[in-house]
Parts: structure tokens; C-alpha cells; sequence
């Protein structure tokens, strides 16, 4: 039988949720922003896709919208950072690494932030991420490992 004679279903098709990460969804002003602009955006795809009947588009911004809404639900807003005596959430650390990088710059600084939010390429790392983690509570002058190599932390303030 051909396919031209096989009724389409109706049914919109269920794509997956993506996986919410296990850890508390910690989040800058910035990252709730961004969370919410996420939705906007989603939001509008969809009235769009439903507008033309577009069966792939509404299964993908459902699904997002799923994930969106679900990480705002969750979202934990921590205030910006008191001191930065020490390495924590919302301060921007700036680290001299030893040997720099092939191809990187030697000294880089990172702003910790929540997962949504984290981009290393525009200087925003993860809490949760393995450089953040021995970052944590650690202060000028201490030494993490970072890659195949070693950086010292040369400056800590707060987030931008």
C-alpha cells in the first residue's frame, strides 16, 4: 500500500523531556532573566507552530517549554555575594594558569553561576561543574587543578 493512501495521525508527537539536572538550580538575577526570556521564547514558537499546524514545531516547543517552566519552578535565586574573601557562588574569580594552554590565554576569569546560565566561552562556569568545585572556598594565592595543568587564583570579587 502506498503512503499516499495512510491517514496521518492528528496526534501531536511526545518528544523526551530533557533531563533536569539533580542539583539544586541555584541562579544569579541574570540567570532568572534568562530563564524567563527561555519561556518568551518558547512561548511564542509555539503560538506560532500551533498557528500553522506545524506538528514537529509544537512537539519541540512543548518540550522546551516543559524544561523551561520546570527550571523556573525550581530556580533558587541567590543574593549576590556579601565578600569575596573566599570562592562561592556569584564571585568572579580570575586564575593565572601553569603552563597556559596551547592556544588560551594564560590568565582567564570565570564568574560561578547556575547551570542554565554557564557559558566558559563568555567567562560564566557552573557551580556544579569540576573547575567551580575546587574553586570553592578557597582563596588569593591558592593553587586548583584545572585541566592537564594548575592555576592560581589571583583575584576574587564579585560576580559581573
Amino acid at each position: 500500500m502506498s503512503r499516499a493512501f495512510v491517514k496521518e495521525s492528528d496526534d501531536i508527537p511526545e518528544l523526551p523531556d530533557r533531563p533536569v539536572s539533580e542539583h539544586p538550580n541555584f541562579v544569579t538575577e541574570k540567570g532568572l532573566a534568562q530563564i524567563a526570556a527561555a519561556i518568551a521564547t518558547h512561548r511564542a514558537a509555539l503560538t506560532e507552530a500551533q498557528a500553522i499546524e506545524d506538528r514537529a514545531a509544537i512537539a519541540a516547543a512543548s518540550r522546551e517549554l516543559r524544561y523551561w517552566n520546570a527550571r523556573r519552578a525550581s530556580a533558587e535565586l541567590q543574593p549576590p555575594p556579601a565578600d569575596c574573601e573566599t570562592v562561592h557562588f556569584g564571585c568572579r574569580v580570575t586564575l593565572h594558569r601553569d603552563p597556559p594552554p596551547p592556544k588560551g590565554k594564560a590568565t582567564v576569569a570565570y564568574t560561578i553561576v547556575g547551570e542554565d546560565e554557564a557559558d566558559p566561552k563568555k567567562g560564566t562556569l557552573s557551580w556544579v561543574s569540576p573547575l567551580a568545585r575546587a574553586l570553592m572556598g578557597k582563596q588569593v594565592g591558592d593553587v586548583v587543578p584545572m585541566g592537564e595543568a594548575e592555576a592560581e587564583i589571583l583575584k576574587i570579587e564579585a560576580g559581573k
